[in-house]
């Protein structure tokens, strides 16, 4: 199965343009406090924009589940990404009042810590760093055989996807920084990665 590709933390117009005429299969908006931060006003009018076949994923952390409804009920969102300390009680009252797919994102530090979470009610892990969006890798020896799909995050760009899914084999792998110049999105790097993971 080709890998799924994920380029997050869209803010600008231009950004939808790039993605546009790309086609990754998914584009994440953050809604936490980041310097990618948009409010729902500003992904909605990004949404409009977006392709029909690219499917748009809310990026939260420790949100409360009160804020997320109104932006999956107005359409904003296709999909909900958690990247805070989420327990499963949480997971499992978000997708019954959303009846969205979730994506809980993980730190790997340790051998465990994927298969620690095998049996959670996400409907995907994402696995990166200690410090998401910094651009760094790390370890993927660390993770655990699991028959969770996942995403792959955490300093992928154009130089090591192609070492990256060769010994991993994510479901998808999730890239936002690894795309930038000076901390804007960048269409000639969003599409070399996207090349290189579909060439292989």
């Amino acid at each position: 199965m080709a890998t799924k590709i994920k380029i997050c933390g869209l803010t600008r117009p231009c950004d939808i343009e790039a993605v546009n005429s790309t086609k990754p299969d998914y584009i994440g908006f953050v809604f936490a406090n980041s310097r990618r931060k948009v409010t729902p006003q500003q992904a909605s009018k990004l949404r409009d924009k977006l392709n029909a076949s690219i499917i748009p994923v809310g990026v939260f952390v420790n949100e409360s589940i009160e804020n997320i409804i109104p932006i999956v009920r107005d359409g904003i969102i296709e999909m909900i990404q958690l990247h805070g300390s989420e327990n499963e009680d949480y997971i499992q009252e978000l997708k019954q009042l959303t009846e969205k797919l979730i994506i809980k994102s993980i730190t790997v530090r340790h051998k465990g810590d994927v298969r620690a979470w095998s049996n959670t009610a996400a409907d995907y892990l994402l696995l990166d760093n200690a410090n998401g969006g910094t651009g760094q890798t790390f370890d993927w020896n660390l993770i655990d055989s699991t028959e969770k799909l996942f995403f792959l995050a955490g300093g992928l760009n154009a130089e090591n996807i192609t070492e990256a899914i060769a010994k991993t084999s994510p479901f998808a792998v999730d890239v936002s920084s690894g795309v930038e110049t000076n901390g804007l999105k960048n269409l000639t790097k969003i599409n070399e990665f996207i090349r290189r993971v579909r060439n292989g």
